[in-house]
């Protein structure tokens, strides 16, 4: 028995010395996105966890839902990166949270917006959201039960551009990415409100099921407790 466990204290580290994780993720600065410096927060936390392991992270990036139809379909990716709970793809398994985000409502304009619930927000103003995501439950039953108030876009650049034209009152997405969205588009000095936090949001690993993904999954589940406990 000494032996055995001897065995896998040496050699299990060893036994990623060689391993790669190919993950496709969406560009969404400034958690995930080519052109940041380690490819974004969220991107940076993740290899630093998988390097513990002796494991490299390759991060491939896509349109959302063609991010997760890949996962589905190609053997190559073993997940989609950073993602919402919610907005994952069927018969996922996911890890716990890797970095956090925040869904919020956003304005632009000077206009007065007062609201007591995200059912009052979307029964008395138009609303912007980003049609690829699947947001939490309270916000995706507004958008079903409202849907002449929705404003729909691609992205938060799309959004944001919107916005601009008067089209949505408000808009709701991480707070983060829209800043860092005008900044691209070279408009940051728009005045970007936050009127309200909504929820703060885990960002997970969604990994495709499968015996290797589980495996996975249990090792980047104790990296992440380790690194916690630190």
């Amino acid at each position: 028995m000494k032996f055995i466990l001897l065995f896998f204290i040496v050699c299990l580290p060893n036994s990623y010395a060689e391993e790669t994780w190919k993950i496709a993720s969406l560009e969404w600065g400034p958690y995930a996105a080519p052109e940041i410096v380690n490819q974004g927060r969220s991107i940076q936390k993740l290899a630093t966890l998988l390097k513990k392991a002796n494991i490299t992270l390759i991060v491939e990036y896509f349109p959302w839902k063609r991010a997760k139809r890949l996962v589905q379909t190609d053997s190559k990716y073993v997940g989609i990166f950073p993602a919402w709970p919610e907005d994952i793809f069927e018969g996922a398994i996911i890890s716990p949270a890797v970095d956090w985000s925040e869904i919020a409502i956003l304005k632009i304009s000077d206009q007065e917006v007062i609201f007591e619930s995200i059912d009052e927000l979307f029964k008395k103003y138009s609303v912007g959201v980003v049609s690829t995501y699947t947001y939490p439950k309270i916000i995706e039953d507004a958008i079903k039960k409202y849907p002449h108030h929705v404003e729909s876009a691609l992205n938060e650049s799309s959004l944001l551009k919107k916005l601009l034209l008067g089209r949505g009152d408000v808009a709701i997405t991480d707070p983060n990415v829209m800043r860092y969205s005008a900044t691209r588009a070279g408009i940051s000095n728009i005045n970007i409100k936050n009127l309200s936090v909504i929820m703060k949001k885990e960002l997970v690993v969604a990994f495709s099921n499968n015996e290797e993904n589980r495996i996975r999954l249990k090792l980047l589940t104790k990296l992440l407790q380790n690194n916690s406990a630190n």
